[in-house]
């Protein structure tokens, strides 16, 4: 009798609901956050480089940089997965060409014919792309939180880039740079969907290896043809110390949060956190350059940080 009562109470209690956030899902975005943080860097240097280092050559010296780093640690699994690497290879090639080929020397390509402002406006651009390429390959839906989420976004965004004078997104010209950046902005978006569906059994330090080497091949002949031009380049500290920090940084520990944070998140969520790169610069560029921090960058930032956290609702 006391275990018929027993099951019976057992089936009128309420189910237990399970905490959103769990670990592995704080982990994501953490991850997400590091790597857009490290990425927003990689503009303000864009623009110190410009016209010290060629486009192309500046791509391959920060691919050496990070391959460089990488191989002691891949190494001993190189011949374990080499298997795999040949099995996978189409798909290696298109996401190195995606990920780091195309994204990485745009930026530079486009870095001396366009404004700093241009480029952050075309740059978040990218988590419109992934949501567009979500829906279209794998049939996400776009919900109520999310969609209230891409507008606060977005008009953090813009109330940021145009400090508070939404007005002067009339004014806005576009150059041949400006079209170099969208083309950045899609090809990002297509690498986030592809590590989406990244094939089961690679480590992660052997996927991103196979993608930056596959990825630099595609620059050689560019290279070679800019190899006469080394010459003029002058190896200051900064210039060497920004390389470095290219390989180290962009290159390689913000792929690799990236890609693991959109296996735990997937590649819509994260893009929303992308919006938080000119959050990201206007930071840097307080301690690095000295850039003033006033009330529209605060309120921007609070917009941008709660349409991400809305976007996570959904």
């Amino acid at each position: 009798m006391r275990a018929t009562i027993n099951r019976a109470h057992n089936r009128i209690q309420p189910r237990t609901v399970l905490p959103r956030y769990n670990t592995k899902t704080i982990k994501g975005y953490a991850l997400v956050f590091g790597a857009t943080a490290i990425w927003s860097g990689n503009f303000i240097v864009a623009r110190v480089l410009s016209h010290s280092v060629p486009p192309v050559t500046l791509v391959v010296l920060r691919s050496l940089v990070a391959i460089m780093v990488l191989l002691p640690f891949v190494v001993s699994s190189l011949g374990k997965e080499a298997g795999l690497i040949r099995k996978h290879l189409g798909y290696l090639a298109l996401t190195g060409f995606l990920g780091m080929t195309m994204c990485n020397t745009l930026v530079y390509i486009a870095a001396p014919t366009t404004k700093a402002l241009n480029m952050t406006l075309i740059a978040i651009c990218s988590p419109i792309f992934t949501i567009f390429f979500a829906r279209v390959f794998f049939r996400d839906t776009l919900n109520f939180w999310k969609i209230i989420g891409l507008m606060t976004a977005v008009t953090g965004v813009l109330f940021l880039i145009t400090e508070g004078r939404l007005s002067r997104l009339g004014g806005l010209t576009f150059s041949r740079g400006d079209l170099w950046m969208l083309g950045q902005a899609a090809s990002f978006a297509l690498y986030s969907i592809l590590i989406k569906i990244r094939p089961a059994g690679f480590s992660p330090l052997v996927f991103l290896f196979s993608l930056v080497v596959l990825g630099v091949s595609y620059l050689i002949p560019w290279f070679i043809y800019e190899l006469p031009g080394l010459t003029n380049i002058a190896f200051t500290p900064t210039v060497v110390g920004c390389i470095f920090y290219l390989g180290i940084g962009p290159s390689l520990l913000a792929y690799l949060f990236w890609n693991q944070s959109v296996a735990i998140i997937g590649p819509s969520r994260a893009a929303f956190v992308y919006y938080c790169l000119p959050l990201f610069s206007g930071i840097e560029g307080l301690v690095l350059l000295g850039e003033p921090i006033g009330a529209v960058h605060v309120f921007s930032g609070a917009l941008i940080l709660a349409g991400v956290i809305f976007s996570t609702k959904g």
